[in-house]
Formats: C-alpha cells, sequence, structure tokens
C-alpha cells in the first residue's frame, strides 16, 4: 500500500485487510439454551472440545447444550456450621457445664450489681 493511499485517513480507524485469498478454519453452531428460555448459538472450532454448559448471551445464567448430555452434578458436602464445629470439639455434657459455668458467673455479676 502506497503513501497516497494512508493519506487523509485515521490510522486505526479503517482496517484495510480484507478476506481474500484466506481459508477459514472449519466451524461447528453449537446450540444453548438457558433456565430462562433464551436460545442461542455459538460458532466452535471443528476439532474443539465442546463445553456442557456456556453462559448466557442475555441474562448470564447458565445454559446447556441443546443436543448434548446434561452435565452430571457434583456430590458436595454440606456446608459445615458454627454447631457441627463445635460438636467436633465437645460433647453435649460439656457445653451443658460450659453453660451453667456462665449462668453462674453472670447471676453472680447481677447480684453485686443489684
Amino acid at each position: 500500500m502506497g503513501e497516497r493511499a494512508l493519506r487523509g485517513t485515521r490510522l486505526g480507524a479503517t482496517s484495510y485487510e480484507n478476506d481474500r485469498n484466506t481459508d477459514l478454519a472449519p466451524r461447528q453452531d453449537v446450540s444453548y439454551t438457558c433456565p430462562k428460555g433464551h436460545r442461542f448459538e455459538v460458532p466452535l472450532a471443528a476439532e474443539a472440545e465442546i463445553p456442557a454448559t456456556w453462559e448466557c448471551r442475555m441474562c448470564g445464567a447458565t445454559a446447556v447444550r441443546v443436543d448434548g448430555e446434561q452435565p452430571e452434578s457434583k456430590k458436595t458436602k454440606p456446608p459445615r456450621t458454627h454447631w457441627d464445629m463445635l460438636l467436633e470439639r465437645r460433647s453435649i455434657e460439656d457445653l451443658e457445664e460450659v453453660l451453667n459455668e456462665r449462668l453462674a458467673v453472670l447471676r453472680a455479676q447481677r447480684r453485686k450489681s443489684a
């Protein structure tokens, strides 16, 4: 491209490339649907591993492949609460003893202030 072709144009504003003499990689369109009913297609390379889920373009929810298998749900442990962790360290009898000790301390403080 000569210097005259660039005169009077803003660099970066316009691409002077074209698709002539180029071969695009083979592609496949994969359809996904989200729980809200949105359906969209994603172009992927023919040799690419197709993911079972994709983020919905409209709402951001997790969309699932239309013609593919449903993803397996992983078994997860329920979240441990503070009570569960406390029961790992102490028995109910120990906890009742600690409770009674603290109640006695609080009752003694009330008697002093009254």
